[in-house]
């Protein structure tokens, strides 16, 4: 598997992406849904051109369209408001999907992958199954969760850590992880589902269920490693050593020396992209939404990635940009 280019990262980023700089966002373009990947720069011989493009669709959610497959991670475009980020949080508040948002975006997908089972990664996922065909892998909790909502057992595939799937021009390596702590160290809605429930109706029906993380190999292209929460086994890291990162930003300290043992365990990676930051809330629209205090956490983490690993690339994606590592 070959390495990132940097010189083609740094052409294609100065292009088309959202840069940090010391004060800063610098927004230099968006990229809206559907529209055709950034062109990048002629590729070292053995790359091929254009092959894979990644999109962030807010939260932990990308879109990544390798060849003729698409590969969706977290993909949560409904953004729903339960008041989180007001400040008067509804568990009760009813899951509904968006199918106005969600159809122009996903006009195919092959395979979905869950990092865990909570609203704003999951909610979405049984729609877009049963539109797309796609196959979801996930945890036991999303398989029957998948189950309850109808999605075939067909398309689904319940995984625990440790697998390596083959799908010809990528693989795909599943990664035991862990869920963030709040401020009072608990996870919000706890809990597996180790049979199929009712159809969940409220987003306190969506447990953490357990949590993986996702190592994405292309071939002759990058590996990139997606995370959906801030917290890390690192020792289901060893000799993953990533080019790109895709990092959940901590929304609380009681997770002890989060980046330094993720960036560790991780080998450094050369490049990384905070995700998790946004307000989930709003439209995806450009620029994105962030609350002040989660723009003084995004700030926090940019220095201390810098002074962890300074030879990392930060990349502060925008919304429905096309990238290429």
């Amino acid at each position: 598997m070959s390495h990132l280019d940097r010189r083609r990262f740094l052409r294609d980023a100065a292009a088309t992406t959202a840069l940090v700089s010391a004060g800063g966002l610098v927004a230099t373009s968006t990229t809206p849904a559907q529209a055709a990947p950034t062109t990048a720069a002629p590729t070292p011989a053995g790359r091929r051109t254009g092959a894979v493009s990644f999109r962030w669709w807010g939260t932990a959610g990308w879109r990544i369209d390798i060849a003729d497959r698409t590969v969706l991670v977290d993909p949560f475009l409904s953004r729903i408001d339960t008041g989180l980020f007001a400040g008067a949080f509804r568990t009760d508040a009813p899951l509904t999907v968006r199918t106005d948002v969600i159809d122009p975006r996903v006009d195919r997908a092959t395979t979905v992958l869950v990092t865990h089972t909570h609203w704003d990664h999951f909610m979405d996922v049984p729609y877009i199954a049963g539109r797309t065909g796609a196959r979801v892998f996930g945890t036991l909790t999303a398989y029957h969760l998948g189950l309850a909502y109808g999605v075939p057992a067909a398309q689904l595939s319940a995984v625990k850590g440790g697998e390596v799937l083959d799908f010809g021009d990528h693989s795909i390596e599943v990664v035991g992880s862990l869920h963030s702590r709040n401020a009072s160290y608990s996870v919000a809605f706890p809990g597996v589902r180790v049979t199929q429930p009712a159809r969940p109706a409220t987003i306190a029906d969506l447990p953490e269920g357990d949590t993986l993380g996702y190592l994405l190999r292309v071939e002759r292209g990058p590996s990139v490693y997606f995370t959906g929460a801030s917290d890390v086994a690192e020792r289901n890291l060893t000799g993953l050593a990533p080019d790109v990162a895709m990092v959940a930003m901590q929304s609380a300290t009681t997770t002890g020396d989060y980046l330094p043992r993720l960036l560790e365990g991780l080998d450094y990676p050369k490049v990384v992209v905070p995700v998790h930051w946004d307000n989930f809330e709003t439209p995806l629209q450009n620029p994105p939404v962030v609350a002040p205090a989660d723009r003084a956490r995004l700030d926090d983490m940019i220095a201390a990635v810098r002074r962890i690993s300074p030879r990392s690339r930060v990349l502060v994606p925008e919304y429905e940009t096309a990238y290429h590592f």
